[in-house]
């Protein structure tokens, strides 16, 4: 009898070993050393075609995971590694297959290979691009390499995707120099320093929570080349060129292991808009797990789109920038991190526009002209103390934000001259501490502190005697003075206890948060004998608010390799107290919360995975929603809302499924998602030709949007070419009360985008990209259905005859249709000759920008029931002569 149960138990092991369908074993040399590295692969016995394939671990060990309509007895198992003779052996039922490899003594004869087939690399989570196999003479930077990569693509304000997805920072060498700020790192690195370019999947960057919290983050990581971690690395770059115009570009970089810096001094008047360079990618998502919603600008100049060019053909600036980045590990696991930067800049932008506003049985116009001018000074520090063990993990990051900008404008709205001047101060400064420790017991407590205060002061002036008819009893006056301030003291504080288990993590964290702050704001009318008052009696705010928090939270994680699920499931009791003596307002609310989040990624093979999101938010309103006294946010738009707190409710549903070949660089998503919000109050304006006056009416409303799309990405190793497409669907729908009416508002969009990269020869390289975008738009105003089509094309083509000697040709084309309209079509182009001298190390570059000159720029844009045709004023020809040479 014992006999016949072993005999079960063993071939119910088996069923279930092929249930799961995964091959293992261990890879071992004749003197019984574990191989690391060597390839396994599982191929037809009948083909000898590989079915699947991995690498071995260090420690010598691997597993397969066998396809499901593939049958076991026609399978084998192949090992290959430098040095040993391979080796092939049949699968024997669930036992482990395992090699000993021999070495090969065999002499191999010296030989030259040479491929131009790219190879990507994975291991476990991590796909490798070598940067060699998809860079070309002309790319100056890492970025210039990135756009290229099979399964990335690259936004226009740099973000980075890879498969569909944002990916959260750029590692240098293992190590984050940058955050999330990681422009810097692609438009400053040479591509010649960098080995490889890495993904990094399920990125778990904190070492005591790997294996047990689930991280879904994608991460790059750019190894450097063994010469770039010796010296100081440089692009050194000074142009000089007409109609007055220059570009300076002087760095200094070293990615050594225990110091890495990327220090550089830029400056230019050809349209680069040096504020990209530090752009926090994941800045609001970031400020939305603090739970921090800091407030935003309230006054502007007034409503002016950006034209859907690339920045630099329409920014007229004169900027500069030093940005200083600097990491040293103290020692192993312990880092010293600074980030400061200084950008100056001045900002010119001459524009029109006309705006049509269509309304139950009226029609609004408005047609301006501006003259404006922008000067930013911003300063940003930042100081990181990061201890990143195996059992303990602290990071403390100190920050410090001031930046000042003062903005004139010289407007002509409906035939009335309007002059503008602005002022916008902002100071903030702000500290996270958090501390991980993994105890004896394999559980884990953590300690999180942040706390932040801002202060941004604004004033805008309006002159002279703007709209007297509204503001000053239609007496003559001097100016209008709108000033606002809301200084924001905010904490968020908590204590966290894990408990991680074979299959499942537990947590348990409880805190409590504080936001205290003061909207102080008024509008006063300087009368031609210069005496100051109030417009009116309610323009003027002084409004106390405090959001407390407490909450609890219990999550589970499950950090598998085919199954990684997160829920989280929080319960908050929140009190809210906001008062204001001019209104006799004094309120409190007081709610309970229950705000579950859902994240499961599924490995439906061994690359592919299907991912699932659910979120439900309970949310409030801010202190901008219940301000009682107008403030006048631009010259035609004033403002005020009622005493009731805006109470949302904010469900998202996302499903997606991506699929990567890497052998075949090949890679391919498609996304849906759903997102509900209801709200109980809805926007209620009154618009005339002169001003728009809107407040905030306690009436039940909601917004839908759906979100389709897809992309595919893949190498054609015949044509050297990297294909690119992606198509993206958005319907968007809510409701608003305009001149005493409910109005419905319908918008879609529908974008197609395609691209290829290729290599046509050694000495040729092409690009090619086009987007298309229609956009509708429908309201219960009938005559307000209107359509736009819209064309984006941009191609390049390079041309090395020697290796000295390189030109490049690239143009831009723009077209946009909208019916009633004529069609409007523009065509940039641009061209470029650079030569080496060698005995220098030095390249000269004669470039000419925009070189049809081009002046002029008219766009179409679409939303609701309002329809803007703008006209831009562009900076023409730029022609420049450029010498560039390496440290």
């Amino acid at each position: 009898m014992r006999s016949y149960i072993l005999l079960l138990c063993g071939m119910l092991c088996t069923a279930f070993c092929f249930a799961q369908g995964t091959i293992r074993g261990t890879v071992k040399d004749s003197t019984g050393k574990a191989v690391p590295f060597a390839t396994v692969n599982l191929k037809r016995k009948a083909s000898n075609a590989i079915v699947t394939y991995t690498m071995t671990a260090s420690d010598g060990t691997y597993h397969l995971t066998l396809p499901q309509d593939e049958s076991i007895d026609s399978l084998v198992v192949e090992v290959r590694s430098v040095g040993y003779k391979s080796q092939v052996k049949s699968v024997a039922g669930a036992a482990p297959v395992d090699f000993v490899l021999r070495a090969s003594v065999n002499q191999l004869q010296a030989v030259v290979i040479k491929s131009s087939r790219p190879v990507l690399r994975t291991h476990g989570d991590t796909l490798s691009y070598r940067v060699a196999d998809f860079s070309s003479a002309q790319d100056r930077t890492i970025g210039d390499v990135i756009k290229k990569l099979p399964g990335i693509s690259v936004a226009s304000d740099g973000t980075i995707s890879y498969n569909n997805k944002p990916i959260s920072t750029v590692y240098i060498g293992g190590d984050n120099l940058l955050d999330d700020k990681y422009n810097i790192a692609t438009n400053t690195i040479p591509q010649g320093v960098v080995n490889n370019v890495q993904v990094i999947e399920n990125n778990q960057p904190i070492k005591a929570l790997q294996n047990k919290v689930l991280s879904d983050d994608v991460a790059l990581n750019l190894t450097m080349k063994k010469d770039a971690k010796l010296q100081v690395v440089g692009q050194e770059s000074l142009g000089a060129g007409l109609p007055g115009n220059y570009d300076v570009n002087l760095n200094a970089m070293m990615f050594k292991d225990k110091y890495k810096a990327i220090n550089y001094l830029k400056g230019n008047n050809t349209g680069t808009d040096l504020r990209e360079e530090v752009v926090s990618h994941n800045f609001s998502s970031y400020m939305q797990q603090l739970d921090n919603d800091l407030p935003a600008t309230v006054l502007s100049l007034g409503s002016v789109n950006d034209p859907a060019l690339s920045r630099d053909r329409y920014l007229f600036n004169n900027s500069g920038l030093l940005n200083l980045n600097n990491l040293v590990n103290l020692k192993k696991n312990v880092q010293l991190r600074v980030n400061a930067y200084y950008l100056h800049d001045v900002q010119k932008q001459d524009y029109s526009q006309k705006t049509t506003i269509f309304l139950p049985g009226d029609t609004v116009r408005y047609a301006e002209t501006q003259h404006n001018q922008f000067k930013p000074d911003i300063f940003h520090a930042q100081f990181t103390l990061n201890v990143n063990q195996d059992k303990y993990y602290l990071n403390d990051v100190l920050l410090m934000d001031d930046n000042r900008s003062a903005s004139y404008s010289a407007l002509n709205t409906n035939g009335t001259m309007v002059n503008q001047s602005f002022g916008d101060n902002s100071l903030s400064f702000s500290n996270e501490f958090n501390i991980i420790k993994s105890l004896k017991s394999n559980n884990i407590i953590q300690v999180y502190s942040y706390i932040n205060h801002m202060t941004e002061p604004e004033n805008r002036i309006i002159g002279p005697g703007y709209n007297a008819a509204l503001f000053n009893a239609s007496n003559p006056y001097s100016q209008l003075i709108q000033g606002v301030n809301v200084p924001t003291w905010f904490t968020n504080n908590y204590f966290s206890f894990k408990i991680p288990g074979n299959v499942v993590t537990q947590s348990f964290r409880t805190g409590f948060s504080l936001q205290s702050q003061t909207l102080s704001s008024n509008l006063s009318v300087v009368q031609n004998n210069n005496t100051i008052n109030l417009e009116s009696d309610s323009a003027i705010n002084h409004l106390n608010w405090t959001r407390k928090k407490v909450y609890a939270e219990l999550a589970y994680d499950i950090p598998g390799d085919k199954l990684k699920a997160n829920l989280t499931m929080p319960l908050t009791v929140q009190q809210i107290n906001y008062s204001d003596t001019t209104y006799g307002l004094n309120k409190s609310l007081t709610k309970l919360y229950f705000n579950p989040q859902l994240r499961v990624k599924y490995q439906t093979g061994l690359e592919t995975y299907v991912n699932l999101f659910y979120n439900y938010r309970n949310e409030t309103g801010s202190i901008g929603d219940i301000y009682q006294g107008y403030i006048l946010r631009d010259y035609r738009t004033l403002f005020a809302n009622s005493s009731d707190l805006t109470l949302r409710q904010n469900q998202m549903a996302a499903l997606g499924f991506n699929y990567r070949k890497a052998l075949t660089l090949f890679f391919f998503s498609v996304n849906a998602s759903y997102n509900h919000v209801s709200a109980n109050n809805i926007a209620s304006s009154v618009i005339t030709n002169s001003i728009q006056q809107r407040v905030m009416l306690p009436y039940p409303n909601s917004t839908d949007s759906w979100t389709l799309s897809g992309s595919v990405s893949k190498y054609s190793f015949a044509l050297r070419t990297t294909f690119s497409a992606g198509i993206n669907w958005q319907s968007n729908r809510s409701v608003q009360i305009q001149n005493s009416v409910l109005l419905p508002f319908n918008t879609t969009m529908e974008t197609l985008n395609f691209g290829a990269e290729t290599k046509v020869s050694d000495q040729v390289n092409f690009s090619y990209k086009a987007s298309g975008i229609q956009t509708d738009a429908h309201s219960g105003v009938e005559v307000s259905a209107y359509h736009i089509d819209q064309l984006q094309q941009q191609a390049a083509i390079f041309y090395n005859p020697t290796d000295n000697l390189q030109f490049k040709l690239s143009g831009e084309h723009y077209f946009t249709r909208q019916q009633g309209n004529p069609d409007l079509k523009y065509f940039f182009a641009d061209a470029s000759a650079k030569f080496r001298v060698k005995k220098w190390r030095t390249d000269f570059e004669l470039s000419a920008v925009n070189f049809l000159n081009v002046k002029t720029y008219n766009a179409l844009y679409l939303s609701a029931n309002t329809l803007a045709a703008s006209s831009y004023t562009l900076p023409g020809r730029i022609i420049l002569l450029k010498a560039m040479f390496d440290l």
